[in-house]
């Protein structure tokens, strides 16, 4: 863990759209060289001792979905990866080996390239299991208000704090 940039995150606020509800009360946040390049298990060691359990350890999928029972944090722990995120319409960025980002439920993601080398470990709060939804126009008003009720993450996955939230 590297410096003031471990206590520092970017909060990104999406607003719902057509094909991806985001989340209406909760930032997407990027941590940016928050963990040593190469070691997966510095991720996953770090999201278990904040209440992230880890659960996989793969690539992001290609195409636009979400999750409406849990929220998710994904380290990047080797590679280099563009993301969009919120949906089709969503905001692009780029991910490298170290950063962390956490993806309230609800939240469109997908991987528009990747390096050969990718490497990601996920992670769900303690308790919550994901579901998976593909980005579609329209969603339905049941997937939004599951997503309204879920219970804020209890920590964030880097930090171990509170997770911001809109009033």
């Amino acid at each position: 863990m590297q410096g003031d940039s471990f206590l520092q995150a970017e909060n990104v606020w999406l607003e719902g759209q057509p094909d991806a509800p985001n989340n209406p009360r909760l930032p997407v946040r990027i941590h940016r060289c928050v963990l040593p390049p190469g070691e997966p298990e510095a991720a996953e060691l770090l999201f278990a001792s904040n209440g992230w359990p880890p659960a996989w350890r793969d690539g992001i999928l290609s195409y636009v979905h979400f999750h409406s029972t849990a929220h998710e944090a994904l380290a990047i722990a080797r590679g280099e990866v563009a993301v969009r995120l919120g949906g089709e319409a969503g905001q692009d960025f780029v991910l490298k080996a170290g950063d962390v980002v956490m993806l309230p439920a609800g939240t469109g993601h997908q991987c528009l390239e990747a390096s050969d080398d990718l490497l990601v470990v996920g992670a769900y709060p303690a308790g919550q299991r994901p579901d998976q939804h593909r980005a579609i126009v329209e969603q339905s008003a049941e997937l939004r208000a599951r997503i309204a009720r879920l219970p804020d993450p209890p920590s964030c996955p880097v930090t171990g704090e509170a997770v911001p939230r809109r009033p």
